[in-house]
């Protein structure tokens, strides 16, 4: 009796396991690179807590290929091969046809967790109608703006409401500061890194000190002399400054900028995503402002310096063990060179580099 006990004990176990993987979650994140990033502490708590298998991510494809395999998504979607403007017409012109794909879109997840539409529309009314002509879904619009942030890390919101909207209790103590990388670039992926280092002709026997003087928008970005004195500053020290532009940064520097920037140091730029993760991680220590490759570097557990002025850094700061938050809210952080903000942060780059 007791070893047929232990047998029937031994299939409930892995009956459980067999309907978790069968349970599948989906996030619905049209956002930027930080915000996609920003996501993933809630999706691992939806895998923790609402007894979910898989978890996928429906947003830009560019700013999430390089999740599965290195995060807790396992699979992406692209958000422009789905027809998601049908679900903002009015509910009352709602239709859906035999084999409509949106209901395809939708079908085999018990899960939706959306940052697109809003909750009590008619988006969210439409949503629900679609995924319900599979199989019973449980659907999560968040707000776009939360009541109060008090002061809290977005992440805290974000798991906050889904506790609130799905009669879970909301853990105690969240603390989003991550102990633990968000991301984990994989050896491939440092291998790769390593030769891209390599052929910006980076000696990568002294420590490799990443530089991004880009941003979401020039407001928001420590003025370009700023890390053109770093990189001067930094040769003298034993580490070696390599820069980092994407098209955005391309198109703001003038040309000259652009020749500044080379004569101090080696220059990458048309990298994809992928690409700048692997640079990454391959790196000592990063310097950037608040902008979606600033929250990568974190969450890959690179030595991450980031640069705010006008935006709210408790709200919005990457996520990493390695994090240090460097704030000037004074006007003169856009417009013009700081010494000695550039001081504390070459003094902590010393203590990185060392």
């Amino acid at each position: 009796m007791q070893h047929q006990a232990g047998i029937l004990d031994l299939l409930k176990i892995q009956g459980a396991k067999a309907l978790k993987r069968s349970r599948r979650a989906v996030i619905i994140q049209p956002g930027a690179i930080g915000d996609c990033i920003l996501t993933l502490p809630l999706a691992q708590f939806i895998i923790n807590h609402l007894d979910i298998g898989a978890i996928d991510m429906l947003g830009r494809a560019d700013y999430i290929s390089y999740f599965p395999g290195r995060t807790c998504i396992d699979t992406i979607r692209a958000i422009d091969c789905i027809d998601m403007h049908r679900l903002f017409c009015p509910q009352a012109d709602f239709q859906l046809t035999d084999r409509d794909p949106l209901i395809d879109a939708f079908a085999g997840y018990s899960w939706i967790v959306s940052f697109l539409g809003e909750p009590e529309t008619d988006f969210e009314q439409n949503l629900i109608f679609t995924a319900n002509c599979s199989q019973s879904v449980e659907i999560i619009i968040l707000p776009l703006k939360f009541s109060s942030l008090e002061q809290d890390h977005i992440t805290s919101h974000y798991i906050r409401y889904l506790c609130e909207n799905c009669s879970l209790q909301t853990p105690a103590g969240y603390d989003p500061s991550q102990s633990q990388p968000l991301i984990r670039p994989t050896s491939s992926d440092k291998q790769a890194g390593a030769t891209l280092i390599r052929q910006a002709e980076i000696d990568d026997t002294a420590p490799v000190v990443i530089l991004c003087p880009g941003g979401g928008s020039p407001a928001k970005c420590w003025h370009l002399d700023n890390y053109i004195a770093l990189a001067e500053r930094l040769k003298p020290a034993s580490a070696r400054p390599l820069f980092l532009l994407g098209p955005a940064e391309l198109e703001w520097f003038s040309p000259q900028q652009i020749n500044d920037i080379s004569r101090v140091a080696p220059l990458l730029t048309d990298l994809s995503l992928t690409e700048v993760l692997q640079v990454l991680s391959c790196a000592d220590a990063f310097v950037g402002n608040d902008s979606g490759i600033t929250h990568l570097a974190a969450a890959i557990g690179l030595d991450t310096l980031v640069l705010f002025g006008p935006t709210d850094s408790k709200t919005y700061r990457p996520l990493g063990p390695n994090v240090y938050l460097f704030e000037d809210k004074t006007p003169a952080f856009a417009s013009g060179p700081s010494g000695a903000l550039q001081q504390r942060i070459l003094q902590r780059l010393s203590g990185i580099c060392a």
